[in-house]
């Protein structure tokens, strides 16, 4: 399989394994996300070295792990008793290569080799600092899937690491456009609707993705995955928060807590809502979803200055809503879901959220990726006049962009009514914001809108499902 995306992180990659100096980089991101298949395919035949941690095993298999890989490498070479002793002999290892060339050493799962009271991590910083820190021909790769440790103790390290990274790559899942790439790799040939309607449900999780079948339609897919007794995605939930987050009980909290609030809501209404204990455990709970990619913080637009957090994961959404309160069944369940109102209300919530994350792709379909402006959200301070704006382009050239997004089964009308209410909440915007900017309402649906008096009177910019699958 080739490479999807990952354009920039393959750049960072390159240049290190090019540069003359020692370089000592941390990939890190969710489970599933495509780490390791990222690592492998830019330095095929390049790693010297590359060894894999065991998931909750003692420190006498995880010596044993590393002896065993390294036998594979060099043979007669001592058991280890401890990894003073390990890196001792690693280092014997990596002097008798005689290539010039730059020799890759990949650490994957490295949190889990750092088991209780082991000192692996201190070891290891000793290897870094007095030895591979001094050989120029040395690119030192730690990965893994558990953030909340990369992040405290390696990107944050006080210790011997700190300052130490010549680099980092977060790897964030697949946009809309990389997504259908790999579909089409894997010979999968579904509607970029039904795509959007996959992604809602999967996010753009490669590995979930790769789980699609060829000739299954997006029905078939759903039920076998979700809702089967033995679908992949039932159980996908809990062990994707064990694998990351130390304490994952709290980030399961927030993520609950954000699911049931379609607005973004501040820090001090998730400690509220969610019952997690202390503002610094909060604040570094959400620190870390929102490096994970489940969550995203942001500014409202004008009045509060307080930050906003919201649930950006697809998955997470769909599986605390549909999978995990229901029962294992065949098949049909899909169907029963979706023809429900409900569901058609999740729908609509749920691409407002997936074009925010594609917002790049609708500047480049409003043709105005070339033009410096913010995005954001604005919630009208009037009780009697209430209104939303779920997301905005504030443009440097007296514009601003006020989206309204449809997920709709067929062309969306707008009807008298519903154009009244636009033209009221534009209204309440500008008297509020005091702006002065030219108002462009900019309609973003699925399948694009049916012209009538309505939209002609009120709609400046119209983009379908096509533009949210541009590739940039």
């Amino acid at each position: 399989m080739r490479l999807i995306g990952r354009q920039n992180e393959i750049e960072v990659l390159k240049r290190a394994y090019e540069s003359n100096r020692p370089e000592l980089i941390t990939v890190y991101g969710r489970r599933r996300i495509g780490k390791t298949f990222l690592i492998r395919n830019v330095f095929k035949g390049k790693i010297v070295f590359e060894i894999t941690g065991i998931n909750k095993v003692t420190l006498n298999k995880q010596l044993l792990n590393f002896y065993l890989t390294l036998s594979e490498k060099q043979r007669n070479i001592r058991k280890p008793k401890n990894w003073i002793e390990a890196f001792d002999i690693f280092k014997q290892y990596l002097d008798k290569l005689n290539s010039k060339n730059k020799k890759v050493i990949f650490f994957d799962e490295f949190p889990w080799m750092d088991t209780k009271k082991s000192d692996f991590l201190p070891a290891f910083e000793h290897f870094w600092n007095s030895y591979a820190n001094k050989r120029n021909d040395l690119l030192v790769i730690i990965c893994g899937s558990s953030s909340s440790y990369i992040i405290k103790r390696i990107i944050r390290s006080k210790g011997g690491l700190h300052n130490r990274l010549t680099g980092k790559i977060r790897l964030l899942p697949f946009n809309l456009c990389e997504a259908e790439k790999l579909l089409k790799q894997d010979r999968v040939r579904l509607s970029r609707v039904d795509i959007i309607r996959l992604y809602m449900i999967l996010g753009g999780i490669p590995y979930y993705l790769e789980k699609i079948l060829q000739g299954e339609s997006l029905q078939q897919t759903v039920d076998r995955l979700c809702f089967q007794k033995d679908g992949f995605l039932r159980t996908e939930f809990r062990d994707v928060f064990e694998a990351l987050f130390e304490r994952h009980d709290n980030h399961e909290s927030i993520i609950r807590t954000l699911t049931s609030v379609r607005k973004g809501i501040t820090r001090d209404e998730i400690i509220h809502r969610s019952k997690t204990g202390s503002g610094g455990t909060v604040s570094k709970t959400l620190e870390e979803l929102e490096e994970s990619g489940f969550i995203e913080k942001y500014m409202p637009y004008q009045g509060r200055k307080r930050a906003l957090y919201r649930l950006t994961d697809e998955y997470s959404m769909f599986y605390l809503k549909y999978i995990e309160k229901s029962k294992p069944s065949s098949s049909g369940t899909w169907n029963k879901i979706s023809g429900q109102q409900s569901f058609k209300i999740w729908l609509g919530f749920s691409f407002e959220t997936l074009c925010i994350k594609h917002i790049e792709q609708i500047k480049e379909g409003l043709k105005i990726s070339g033009i410096n402006s913010t995005i954001g959200s604005w919630l009208s301070k009037s009780k009697e006049e209430g209104a939303q704006i779920d997301l905005l382009i504030d443009r440097d050239d007296n514009v601003i962009n006020i989206c309204e997004i449809k997920f709709y089964g067929t062309r969306y009308s707008i009807d008298k009514k519903y154009s009244e209410d636009i033209l009221r909440k534009i209204d309440l915007f500008t008297r509020e914001t005091r702006t002065r900017k030219n108002i462009f309402i900019t309609f973003i649906t699925s399948n694009g809108l049916n012209q009538n008096k309505y939209s002609r009177q009120i709609v400046q910019n119209e983009l379908i499902a096509d533009h949210l699958f541009i590739d940039l």
